[in-house]
């Protein structure tokens, strides 16, 4: 009985200090399960940590799983900007100053790319990424001649989405999750996933997205990254070729293509990617 209740002395003190430490940090919510190795799970831009929910099974059994849902997003409330840069400092302390070893990432989309920034500024923090469709220069895909120091909070995009009613932001979120995953059930979350969110946070958060260019950075970084990489809509060909020249100035990289799966493999190919992470992490998959 003694040996019973300090058991569950320590489990109640260790759920207390991980509150305490995650209140101390506005531009995040984490909720940490399992014992081991620390793993940060980062979801993609407007989506929260359900977005993992197929993997803590297996990974909390193996790893002390740290599952993020940042500002502004889900039930977190919004910080204002900058957005994004803050986001990173207070990662990186929270992994520094309350986190027992160095975490391997795991980030979807926007958050692979925090993962890639958060490692190229503190390389000795964190241990290994793995990336989900996730790119060091999302807008060099997405406009002509792109560059990243003509991006503005002000802009005539930004003020369109400002002003957008319920209707029609609901009409374009659900327009931009068709295109994300197969799956209709999953893309009807994902739109209800951007609807939700701050607006501001949507639109300014987007644009610290956007601002961010990291290719040359790349170079920074000396641990291994392995990137998960769909082939919808582009093929496989042209996505190839898109990460090879995105990740030229990356030392230590492997892709690992999603076949037929669209940006959210995790909902596209979801036995694919849990055993994809589960190899990658070395987790026995009986």
């Amino acid at each position: 009985m003694t040996r019973l209740f300090i058991n569950v002395s320590v489990f109640f003190f260790t759920c207390i200090s991980t509150v305490i430490h995650a209140q101390k940090y506005e531009t995040f919510r984490v909720t940490v399960t399992g014992q081991g190795q620390p793993v940060f799970l980062f979801p993609g831009f407007a989506c929260t940590d359900e977005v993992y929910e197929g993997l803590l099974p297996s990974l909390s059994g193996a790893f002390e799983v740290h599952r993020f849902t940042f500002a502004g997003f889900g039930d977190v409330p919004p910080v204002g900007r900058p957005w994004l840069s803050r986001i990173r400092e207070d990662v990186a302390d929270y992994a520094r100053n309350h986190v027992s070893g160095k975490p391997v990432v795991i980030g979807h989309s926007m958050g692979g790319t925090l993962g890639l920034w958060l490692a190229c500024g503190f390389p000795a923090t964190f241990s290994r990424l793995i990336l989900i469709d996730a790119l060091p220069a999302m807008g060099a895909v997405m406009m002509p001649g792109y560059d990243s120091s003509t991006i503005t909070y002000d802009s005539p995009y930004n003020r369109k989405l400002l002003d957008m009613n319920e209707k029609d932001f609901a009409a374009m979120a659900s327009g931009l999750a068709s295109g994300m995953t197969s799956d209709e059930a999953r893309a009807g979350q994902i739109a209800d996933r951007m609807i939700a969110a701050d607006r501001e946070t949507y639109v300014y958060g987007y644009t610290d997205l956007l601002k961010l260019d990291l290719r040359q950075d790349l170079s920074e970084i000396d641990i291994p990254v392995t990137i998960l990489a769909a082939t919808v809509p582009y093929g496989k060909e042209m996505a190839a070729r898109n990460y090879k020249a995105q990740y030229r100035h990356l030392r230590d990289y492997k892709i690992i293509f999603a076949e037929g799966s669209a940006h959210f493999i995790m909902y596209d190919r979801p036995d694919w990617f849990l055993h994809t992470i589960q190899k990658e992490l070395n987790i026995d998959d009986e």
